[in-house]
């Protein structure tokens, strides 16, 4: 135990150490200096790890009394249990990785110390966030992961659309933190403490409303359906925002929240608000991806996909299987992500899949890693993603639940297999449609290095994690021949359908495809929420100031219903005199001739 503790008092240590810097002179820190500093944190993290691998211990609580509010003990808790131990390794690895591979991506940004001083405090927040037992000190990581994924998105702030991106991520993020909020003032106001393992003794008598707060806010940051649009459009910032944000950080953290608290989520309508809601974001984001021309925004959404699988596995009650997927998902989706990147920067920022191609004569190892992170994503046997996605199909088909969900999951999963081929097919076997005038060629050291290490890990990863007790419930033995290959029939069939739909439409010209409203403008959920419930807010809104305020005020109250009583008076008054002119001026010169005589 003392090691446990010395081992993550020193991880800690490293990573501030950088931000320590800063506050003495030179008062700077080097892009090279925090690459260092995650490498060697990562080789230290792995020590508690094996220590609680080789004891069997469960789980390891530090606590120490931080705030008194009222009746409410706000603690400050540091646990590592099996979650906490198995993700910090994996953050530092991959966010080790992707920092140097930005190393050579943003070599020519003159502002690289200060986005590897954003990547650090990132990684930094969402440790916070994954090895602490208190809501509070959650809350505390989960909105700096928020803040921190604002600042990187808008990295380049001269772009429009890299503001908007960012402004998308930040407003939708608070949607979901309301329902966080929500859930921290009701477990305050009715058990008075936010300490997790305080709150599992009174499991049985928590009222729903908190559970649907913690729902909400997992869709907001997990970018669920109904707060998915942010997640696509982060894709205007740096690549290695966008693999860190979709491997390690940031979304996967509204899943961690759901499995920190699961076994208070023992009600039946939080299971099932996880299931459907899952189902149908899986499902969802699948078809947007099949029509997507954009290379990281295809990628994008298959994170969405995945993360709508992993929710899914919530409610079926299986939270190890949904973290077991959030480890593997992580490697190969930040390779894929570097992969973009490599292509990216190779074609001098070309992002449209129709525009490359035969990738693999020129960026054969790049092509390479790509290839073998999509298989991973497709669940192909004995890679990462195999393990923990054909476990899940699993599960879901040896389940008590209703079928619409099981029919959903399962065309997510062909769909998945099919968009995956997709873009390998556009990418790497098909000749490019428009010429370039740049010549490039694979760089050999700097990029391809982090591109094999996280190979390495989308090949052997899912193995490696089945030696651990990570999954400790027990499986089915026996399995319906059907309901075992069910994912790989589905792998199968989606990227052989795919596959022949490409090469029909190879014989097509570009001005005869038409181009699937539906799906490429994905369903059309951001005209409606971004531009027509505005449009129709606003013009309500002046509808109503029209009729009701300058109504009310200028034609009852104000200066025109003095005119109209006036002459509604004055009508009224001399109806009966009417044509009688000359005797009114007769009377008057009388009137005038009588004053001025007397």
């Amino acid at each position: 135990m003392t090691m446990t503790y010395t081992s993550v008092l020193v991880t800690l240590m490293l990573l501030l150490s950088p931000i320590i810097k800063l506050l003495l002179p030179p008062y700077t820190i080097t892009a090279i200096m925090v690459t260092k500093t995650i490498k060697y944190a990562f080789y230290i993290s792995l020590l508690p790890l094996l220590t609680m691998q080789n004891t069997g211990l469960m789980h390891i609580t530090l606590s120490l009394t931080w705030l008194q509010l009222n009746n409410v003990q706000v603690q400050l808790n540091f646990m590592y249990d099996i979650y906490s131990l198995l993700f910090t390794p994996v953050a530092l690895f991959v966010t080790w990785t992707i920092t140097e591979f930005s190393l050579w991506y943003m070599k020519a940004d003159p502002k690289i110390n200060k986005f590897f001083k954003y990547l650090l405090i990132f990684l930094l927040a969402m440790i916070i966030l994954t090895s602490t037992n208190n809501l509070f000190q959650l809350f505390i990581g989960w909105e700096g992961v928020g803040i921190m994924s604002f600042l990187l998105i808008s990295w380049w702030s001269a772009r429009t659309d890299a503001n908007t991106a960012a402004l998308q991520a930040i407003i939708y993020n608070r949607i979901g933190d309301i329902g966080l909020l929500i859930a921290l003032a009701w477990l305050a106001t009715a058990f008075s403490t936010w300490n997790i393992q305080e709150l599992l003794v009174q499991s049985t008598t928590i009222n729903i409303v908190p559970l649907l707060g913690f729902i909400l806010a997992a869709t907001g940051k997990s970018a669920q359906f109904g707060l998915h649009p942010w997640l696509p459009a982060a894709m205007e910032g740096p690549t290695p925002v966008s693999a860190l944000l979709h491997s390690s950080t940031m979304v996967v953290a509204g899943i961690f929240l759901l499995l920190r608290i699961h076994p208070l989520m023992q009600h039946q309508l939080a299971h099932t608000a996880c299931l459907c809601l899952g189902a149908l974001t899986s499902l969802f984001a699948s078809i947007c991806a099949l029509s997507q021309n954009d290379l990281k925004k295809i990628i994008a959404f298959s994170t969405t996909s995945q993360l709508g699988l992993m929710l899914v596995t919530i409610g079926l009650n299986q939270p190890t299987l949904a973290f077991f997927h959030m480890l593997t998902h992580a490697f190969f989706k930040a390779l894929l992500f570097l992969c973009s990147g490599v292509i990216i920067h190779s074609t001098a920022d070309e992002q449209d899949i129709r525009k490359i191609g035969t990738m693999h004569n020129t960026l054969p190892i790049t092509s390479s890693c790509m290839t073998i992170g999509n298989l991973a994503l497709m669940g192909t046997p004995f890679l990462s993603g195999f393990f923990s996605k054909d476990a899940i199909i699993e599960a879901l088909t040896t389940s008590n639940l209703n079928a619409w969900a099981l029919s959903t999951t399962a065309l997510a999963t062909l769909l998945t297999a099919a968009y995956s081929t997709r873009m390998i097919f556009y990418t790497q076997m098909m000749l490019p449609r428009y010429s370039t005038l740049l010549m490039f060629s694979e760089p050999i050291s700097t990029p391809t290095r982090p591109l094999l290490r996280l190979t390495m890990g989308a090949l052997m990863m899912g193995a490696i994690l089945m030696l651990t007790n990570i999954n400790s419930k027990p499986q089915v033995l026996t399995l319906a021949p059907a309901a075992k290959l069910l994912a790989l029939m589905l792998a199968l069939l989606g990227a052989t359908m795919i596959m022949q739909l490409v090469m029909m439409m190879k014989n097509y010209s570009p001005q005869q495809n038409t181009p699937i409203q539906f799906s490429s403008q994905l369903a059309f959920y951001n005209l409606l929420t971004h531009r027509q419930t505005t449009k129709s807010l606003l013009l309500t809104s002046q509808t109503l100031a029209t009729h009701l305020n300058d109504s009310a005020w200028l034609e009852h109250m104000g200066p025109k219903m003095l005119t109209s009583s006036q002459q509604t008076a004055a009508a009224n008054l001399t109806t009966s005199h009417r044509g009688v002119m000359k005797t009114y001026l007769t009377m008057f010169l009388l009137t005038l001739i009588t004053v001025l005589m007397f």
